[in-house]
């Protein structure tokens, strides 16, 4: 189930990138794009391009909140402050040497 709605996600990722892409620039605000003529004409084309786009970006929201809820399913409901950290206790060993103490003259 998950690997379907990876591809779905994946494959809509894709189309809106590239309709973001082809949309004309209206504002310029890069500098880039704005001119007459582009892609598409006229207001029917922009119309269309942004319904197409709404319908992507909404899928997307859609998949992705499907793919959070799927990874939450598959996981443990612990957490990390849940678990009682392990105490590895250290022995000192038998014969210990006595430390060597330098002369101090």
């Amino acid at each position: 189930m998950q690997e379907v709605v990876l591809v779905i996600h994946l494959i809509l990722t894709i189309s809106l990138v590239v309709m973001v892409l082809i949309q004309r620039s209206s504002g310029g605000a890069l500098g880039i794009g704005g001119g007459q003529g582009g892609m598409m004409a006229g207001r029917s084309a922009a119309t269309m391009l942004t319904r197409v786009t709404t319908f992507l970006a909404v899928g997307f929201f859609v998949t992705s909140l499907g793919l959070a809820v799927i990874a939450k399913q598959q996981t443990a409901d612990s957490s990390v402050f849940d678990v009682e950290p392990t105490v590895v206790e250290q022995a000192e060993p038998e014969d210990k040497p006595e430390p060597i103490i330098p002369d101090s003259e």
